[in-house]
Formats: structure tokens, C-alpha cells, sequence
């Protein structure tokens, strides 16, 4: 038991700490590093859907879309609204898991390829639906994007100013490192609460089987759709934080690609573990960085120019790693024990 309190206090220390040791190779790492955590929310959202209730959702990047969208219109010059972003959050998490029931509510009869195909229309739908609603009455500002978002604000201190910790000064990216940090945290939290609750386990007797979990009793109908309501709601928050942290958004941040991304980071990282799912997100984030540090000067130095475009490298890597981990470790990176022996028994 001690052990395990010196491991979290180690693990507590080295989170605190984080930024500004990232921060000693450039602020650019510090960014990444807030969007690590930032992904991390999104994906065990989605976790939620796919993980535990076993709905392939391929469109989830649309909550995500509304959630920065509500921000960008009601805290910018856009419209010439600055309400707080503590008011807009959640507003933006209602909006989001609105439509969560929305997409949810026809596509309770599907399963497997047809749900994905749906919800993929609806993730498209939704971007398309941003590019275009500048006209007759300007909205969303169309494939222009809105910028000059509002920063979040705590305790009257607008953290794109950034912080000062111990008279060392960090700018915006240290400062929203903390606020995501603790909104990570607190999203975990949910999640262990959710999947040790009654809900969770019917939400993983579904996943199992709907027809022997409808058997036995559970309202596979309403359980679903909260899954749905559930997973959008985090995406509506992590959307508004992305858009205050950006200062900028377009319908380009929600394309299809960025809906595959999120479904590969719990895929990779292990279905249904929060461990897994945040590991994925992590090395999913910093995989493109990683690639674009080594990759780049590697092909200079050997070839004297770009051999292969970095962008092409990522997602031929990025397939081979499905492919080797679909064939190995079907089970994710770090799946939860139950999982494991499901797919290894014997």
C-alpha cells in the first residue's frame, strides 16, 4: 500500500512539473503536450460509446465541432458576444449531447458497419452544415472560420496571459496545460464512477450482447441513447476548450480524418480501459511531432531532400501500426484485464 502512495505522489509531482520540463526544448512541446491532454478528454468520451457500450461511432468528431462552434460564436467580435466561457461550457455540453440523442435516437435498430456508415454521415453533415451556414444570415463565418475567440478566464485572470509559478514565467500553453490537466482529471474521475455503476455494466452487457442484456431486463433503448448523450457531452466540452486554447476555428478541424483519429487512439490504446484509451491519445498526439523532428532532418541528411512528404510517412506508418497491432495485440496497447482474457482464453 505505501507503494502505492509514493507511486501517485511521484506520478502527482512529475504531472505538476511537466510543462516547464517539456518547455526547457520549446514552446511548441508545451503545446503539445496541452493537446495530449486535450485528446485524452475526447477519447475517453468517445470510450464511453465505443468502449463500453460497443457503438462504432465514426462521426463523433461532430460533438466536438459543436462544442468549439458554441464557443467561437458566443465568446468573439463574430457576433459581437463575450459571454464567459464558464457559462458557455456547459451550454456547449447540453448542445452537444442534444445532438448525441439526436444521432442516437434513429440508429438504435443498427449495429457493426451500418452504425458507423450512419454516424459517419452525420460527422459530415455537421462540418458541411458549418462551411455553409454563413449565408442568408452569417453564423458560423463559412470555410472563413472564426477567430479572436475569448480565452478562459479564472479568477479574473484570462489564462492567454499566461502564469508566473515560483518566479518563473510561462506563457498561455503552461497556463491551459493546468486547466486541462485538472479537467482530465476530473473526466477520469466520471468515467471510473460510470463504469462501476450499474449503467456502466449494462452499457458492457449490451456491448456483449444486446439480445441476452435486453433479456434480462435492461431498457437497451435508453441505455444506449445515454451512451450517446454521455460521450457527445464531452466532446461539447473538449470542442469549447479547443477553441478558447486555439483562439481560431473552421470546418476544416472537423474533418472525417480527425473522427478516425479519436477511434484509433482508443482502438490502439485498449477498448474500454481509461489507462489504455489516455496512452493512445498520448502517442497518437505525439506521434506526427515525433515523426517531424527525426523524420524530416533524417531524409536531408541521407538523401540531401525530402524523399517522402512527412504527412504521407505518418499515415503509412500510422496504417502499419494498425495492422501490426490488429494482428498482435488485438486487444490494444493496454487493454483492461477482462478484455484480455477474452480475447486470449485458453
Amino acid at each position: 500500500m505505501k507503494k502505492v502512495w509514493i507511486a501517485y505522489i511521484l506520478l502527482a509531482v512529475g504531472l505538476l512539473v511537466a510543462p516547464f520540463a517539456v518547455g526547457l526544448m520549446g514552446q511548441s512541446w508545451v503545446r503539445i503536450l496541452d493537446f495530449c491532454l486535450l485528446y485524452a478528454m475526447l477519447a475517453l468520451g468517445l470510450n464511453i460509446v465505443v468502449g463500453y457500450a460497443g457503438l462504432l461511432d465514426l462521426g463523433y468528431i461532430a460533438f466536438y465541432a459543436v462544442g468549439a462552434y458554441v464557443m467561437a460564436i458566443l465568446a468573439s467580435p463574430h457576433l459581437d458576444i463575450h459571454l464567459s466561457a464558464w457559462v458557455i461550457l456547459p451550454l456547449g455540453a447540453t448542445l452537444a449531447c442534444a445532438a448525441g440523442v439526436l444521432l442516437g435516437a434513429p440508429t438504435l435498430r443498427l449495429r457493426g458497419d451500418y452504425l458507423a456508415i450512419v454516424t459517419l454521415g452525420f460527422g459530415e453533415i455537421v462540418r458541411l452544415f458549418m462551411n455553409n451556414l454563413d449565408r442568408p444570415v452569417n453564423i458560423t463565418n463559412g470555410p472563413q472560420g472564426i477567430n479572436m475567440i475569448d480565452g478562459v478566464s479564472l479568477a479574473g485572470h484570462n489564462l492567454n496571459q499566461g502564469m508566473e509559478v515560483a518566479g518563473v514565467q510561462g506563457g498561455s500553453a503552461y497556463a491551459y496545460y493546468y486547466l486541462f490537466l485538472a479537467l482530465t482529471l476530473l473526466t477520469i474521475f466520471i468515467c471510473v464512477r460510470l463504469e462501476d455503476s450499474r449503467i456502466g455494466r449494462a452499457w458492457m452487457a449490451i456491448r456483449e450482447d444486446e439480445l441476452a442484456a435486453k433479456a434480462m431486463g435492461i431498457n437497451t433503448r435508453n441505455i444506449k441513447l445515454l451512451a450517446f448523450a454521455m460521450g457527445a457531452s464531452f466532446g461539447g466540452v473538449a470542442g469549447g476548450l479547443f477553441a478558447s486554447f486555439q483562439g481560431f476555428v473552421s470546418p476544416e478541424s472537423f474533418s472525417l480524418m480527425e473522427s478516425v483519429m479519436v477511434l484509433c487512439m482508443v482502438v490502439l490504446g485498449g477498448m474500454g480501459h481509461i489507462g489504455g484509451v489516455i496512452l493512445g491519445a498520448i502517442l497518437l498526439t505525439l506521434a506526427p511531432e515525433v515523426l517531424r523532428e527525426v523524420i524530416n532532418p533524417l531524409q536531408r541528411s541521407l538523401f540531401g531532400r525530402m524523399v517522402v512528404d512527412p504527412e504521407n510517412l505518418r499515415m503509412l506508418l500510422f496504417g502499419l501500426a494498425l495492422i501490426l497491432v490488429m494482428l498482435f495485440r488485438p486487444e490494444g496497447l493496454w487493454p483492461s484485464p477482462r478484455r484480455k482474457e477474452e480475447l486470449h482464453h485458453g
